[in-house]
């Protein structure tokens, strides 16, 4: 009798959980189901969408219907899994009609993703306001625009709430961010470098107010501005990015234990507790590979490289997952912003002691056409003089070198070592010295 395999999920983890489960096991009995209408697409792509660089939602699709007819996958739309018994090993589902059905399996990954976090803020139910995570959402706030919104607030000034931000700008609303803590990125980047971050947008003709929280949302039914520390903010529309949470409440009710921010814990081959059931994606902890503790990271990366290992496993091989760095990029305007591993804020909290080397610089020669400003800091286990994070702004290659440093972080490169590495130059491409080797040399210098 074929492997039966159920994925309750459809984007990121879960298709590619699908994919490998396909390539381990030829036979098996492979279904998804989503709670949504569209399945297999980008969620990092909606705020490019909203600002025009994309022209359709429909273009975020990355595994078209021929895909699944392709790899034998039964996919199930609109569909949600309601419980699952893991002593019979039923899933219990519902369509969108009412209709109920019960899905055997003999593994089942659970890649059940995130949810938006509103706060608790007076007003959040009014008419315009907006959270980003399903191409619904992106639909909802391009409409909003073209109906003629003109002026728009963004609570939260992470990664999401940048990027929708500036694509909100681009369209030509006047926008405001508002973030709670006292700078934009807060989980990316250190106070120094978020401080080049929030100049650079503010340039851009970008309103950002740090350090203080949205006291209400104001407007009759529909929304008319925000309320931040007795400032009233005129907007047409609010757009809520103040994160996402784990969503577990299903396999919290069958049994399968929790950890980091109430996401599912699993093994390092994604088995949780319960025998033959797998955690993938926005949902799951992982190892963080520097302090080899727990970490919840909800990237896109991690996402398919947890349902590549579930995916060989739950069919019957055998992977695992090594852990996590948190690499991470951005564009905002012209500007490039990445960051992997610990900054110097979540090292402390770590109780690692450290020191860094940051340096300004090009990205190409400096006498060459075309050469863009970028900026490296390093930050450095002081015991060790291991390199345990890397944060990077510039105009281009930052993508690159975050993930060069994220090579050097996996292998325990020493910051002595990285001073010497032997790096190439070429006038139209890089400088006669490698901005990261300069960064290591003043780490370098500190530890002297």
């Amino acid at each position: 009798m074929p492997k039966r395999i159920v994925i309750i999920g459809a984007h990121a983890a879960a298709v590619d959980a699908a994919s490998a489960a396909r390539k381990t096991d030829r036979t098996a009995e492979i279904t998804l189901l989503t709670t949504e209408k569209h399945a297999g697409y980008s969620r990092c792509g909606l705020p490019f969408v909203l600002g025009g660089h994309i022209p359709r939602f429909e273009d975020l699709i990355v595994f078209p219907p021929a895909f699944y007819k392709m790899m034998k996958l039964k996919l199930l739309f609109e569909t949600t899994a309601t419980n699952i018994d893991t002593e019979a090993k039923i899933v219990e589902i519902q369509d969108k009609t009412g209709k109920q059905d019960k899905l055997p399996y003999d593994s089942l990954i659970i890649a059940t993703g995130a949810f938006p976090f509103v706060p608790p803020i007076k007003g959040r139910d009014k008419q315009g306001v907006y959270v980003v995570r399903t191409i619904e959402d992106g639909q909802k706030i391009d409409k909003a625009i073209k109906e003629g919104a003109k002026s728009a607030v963004v609570i939260g000034g992470g990664l999401i709430g940048l990027e929708v931000a500036i694509a909100l700008v681009e369209r030509g609303l006047k926008t405001t961010v508002v973030e709670l803590i006292p700078q934009v990125l807060p989980a990316m980047l250190d106070t120094d470098m978020a401080k080049l971050v929030q100049e650079m947008l503010e340039q851009k003709g970008l309103r950002i107010i740090v350090g203080k929280s949205v006291d209400e949302i104001l407007g009759g039914e529909k929304v008319t501005g925000v309320s931040v520390g007795g400032e009233e903010i005129p907007a047409d529309l609010v757009v809520v990015t103040t994160g996402v949470r784990a969503n577990t409440e299903l396999a919290k009710k069958a049994g399968i234990a929790t950890g980091v921010g109430g996401a599912l814990k699993a093994n390092a081959r994604l088995e949780t507790n319960v025998p033959s059931i797998y955690a993938i994606g926005d949902c799951a902890e992982s190892i963080n590979l520097v302090t080899g503790r727990p970490a919840l990271v909800q990237l896109g990366t991690v996402a398919v490289r947890h349902g590549k290992v579930a995916g060989i496993n739950a069919a019957g091989g055998y992977a695992l997952f090594s852990g996590v760095l948190g690499s991470g990029v951005t564009k905002l305007f012209d500007t490039e912003i990445g960051a992997t591993g610990l900054n110097e804020f979540f090292a402390k909290r770590n109780g690692i002691n450290t020191v860094t080397g940051a340096i300004s610089s090009k990205t190409r020669a400096d006498y060459y056409p075309g050469a863009l400003p970028i900026r490296i800091k390093l930050v450095v286990e002081k015991e060790s003089q291991r390199i345990i994070g890397g944060q990077i702004i510039g105009g281009e290659e930052v993508a690159q070198r975050i993930n060069a440093l994220s090579f050097a972080i996996q292998k325990h490169m020493t910051i002595r070592e990285l001073a010497k590495a032997d790096t190439c130059y070429a006038p139209p491409v890089s400088e006669t010295w490698e901005p990261m080797v300069l960064a290591a040399e003043i780490a370098l210098r500190k530890l002297r």
